[in-house]
């Protein structure tokens, strides 16, 4: 049976809900002040998530239109505070640690936000839902570049501090 627009709305907050939840509960266990403060900034986006997709879903019931996808946030800020955040992490942590387990699994989360997004735009025929959903996929891809780098960053400490380099 195919999937309603509102089957696919209320998946995608549910999905921006776990990620909170996921999110604040991995800050409140790092021993990582970096890492802490990572996790919080992905919890408060996925908080404008679901404020954003909540919106989109209270218009939809009521007008069975898309509202223009506005107030996206631009994420180069974002994106320079990770990479020092990152730098900070690798000080305070290794890549066999509970944060690192914790980004290991985030990237898993936000690789599924980006596939159900990039699936429902590719899918919507209605421009506006379709832009709605290219720039969630983007939000999140960006999440999920970030967290990627972040790992590799912490796996090449631990080959470094381990010797496993061939040379």
């Amino acid at each position: 049976m195919a999937r309603t627009t509102e089957d696919i709305l209320k998946e995608a907050i549910l999905l921006e809900m776990r990620g909170k939840a996921f999110y604040t509960n991995v800050a409140q266990k790092c021993d990582s002040e970096a890492a802490k403060e990572i996790f919080m900034m992905m919890a408060h986006e996925e908080e404008l998530h679901i404020n954003f997709l909540t919106k989109q879903f209270h218009n939809y019931e009521k007008t069975q239109s898309f509202l223009k996808p506005e107030g996206y946030i631009d994420t180069d800020g974002e994106e320079a505070v990770l990479k020092v955040l990152t730098e900070q992490l690798k000080a305070q942590t290794n890549a066999a640690s509970f944060e690192a387990a914790a980004i290991s699994a985030a990237i898993d989360f936000e690789t599924r936000a980006v596939k159900l997004y990039s699936d429902r735009a590719a899918e919507a025929i209605d421009p506006t839902e379709k832009e709605l959903y290219k720039m969630l996929a983007d939000w999140e891809s960006g999440h999920q570049k970030a967290l990627h780098e972040m790992n590799e960053a912490l796996r090449e400490q631990i080959w470094n501090d381990n010797q496993f380099w061939a040379f």
